[in-house]
């Protein structure tokens, strides 16, 4: 199969790209500075001669957007929206004047879009939409708008013909350098993988393995359209996940951090606090109701293959044994 992958180029479109490479499918990647074979430029807003790669393709997964892994100021805020609905909305554009659109579009999402909660958790039925919890700060509430406006932008466009499915993907795990599970691995190396104020927020994770293959089985289930969770079935508080990834790297001992101190760390890591701190409890109702069965459904055991993986252990298999059926 042909397959598209605007914004194809940050850590999840690379392992991606490398899975569904490797498997035998023609990728091709949409990028704003293109480098390598099977990339071609596009400015992520605009028409443009990148269009013809997606006339006649057979998948879309659209990965574009301004990484949140930043200071959440509002100017920074502000190109998150941008970035995600321009995007969205030109690809709509281009698979709406393909004359042989692709049969899927896959469009990334956040499980952000979820409230912050302890009680219980979000699944796409019964879950719980954030913007209005109290006691929280006030531009949590613009990053779900975001995430709805993203959703939105997708839903609008006028592809009659191409099942449009949104991704609500938690953190994806993988001991890639640059990537979430690196950051936090770093913080357990250095003795500071302890509790992050009070720890009970829980912490929503996909192994990459697992991410790769839901994103096969979503191609393949010419039934399933509109939101989608990709979040491993098992969410778990923050101070449980620490500790479970301290055992797995061996380190005893994770200092707890209050909010204030959160804060300080965030900033100088140029990143937020609302990524450490926001309750994502959300579960793959959709997922498991369809019969996606997970390689790596709990956190102890994905820790320790991830951790196996960062030492330079063994590499897993590719997560796509074959390429789906066209």
């Amino acid at each position: 199969m042909k397959i598209v992958i605007p914004g194809g180029t940050g850590q999840v479109g690379t392992i991606l790209n490398r899975a569904l490479t490797a498997a035998g499918h023609d990728v091709v990647v949409l990028t704003r500075r293109p480098v390598r074979d099977r990339e071609v430029r596009w400015d992520g807003e605009s028409p443009g001669p990148w269009a013809a790669e997606i006339d006649g393709s057979d998948v879309v997964v659209n990965l574009a957007g301004r990484s949140v892994n930043c200071r959440y100021t509002a100017a920074n805020l502000r190109a998150m929206m941008d970035s995600r609905v321009r995007s969205t909305r030109v690809v709509g554009e281009a698979i709406a004047a393909a004359a042989r659109p692709p049969k899927v579009w896959l469009q990334m999402s956040t499980a952000t879009v979820y409230s912050h909660r302890f009680d219980a958790p979000n699944d796409e039925a019964t879950g719980v939409l954030g913007g209005a919890e109290p006691g929280v700060p006030g531009y949590w509430a613009y990053s779900v708008e975001i995430a709805k406006a993203w959703e939105g932008a997708q839903e609008r466009a006028d592809t009659p013909d191409t099942r449009k499915v949104s991704l609500r993907t938690a953190m994806v795990m993988s001991p890639g350098r640059g990537g979430v599970f690196d950051t936090l691995l770093r913080m357990t190396r250095l003795g500071l993988g302890g509790p992050i104020g009070g720890g009970a927020q829980y912490v929503s994770w996909i192994h990459d393995r697992d991410f790769v293959r839901a994103v096969e089985f979503l191609t393949e289930r010419d039934d399933l359209a509109g939101p989608v969770n990709l979040a491993a079935p098992a969410p778990l508080p923050q101070r449980t996940f620490m500790r479970v990834l301290r055992a797995a790297w061996g380190v005893p001992v994770g200092l707890p951090a209050t909010r204030w101190m959160a804060e300080f760390g965030a900033f100088a890591l140029r990143s937020d606090t609302e990524l450490l701190l926001k309750s994502r409890r959300v579960v793959p109702g959709r997922l498991l109701e369809a019969g996606f069965a997970f390689d790596h459904a709990h956190w102890p055991e994905a820790a320790d293959d991830l951790v196996r993986r960062a030492r330079g252990g063994p590499a897993p298999r590719t997560g796509l044994t074959q390429p789906p059926s066209a």
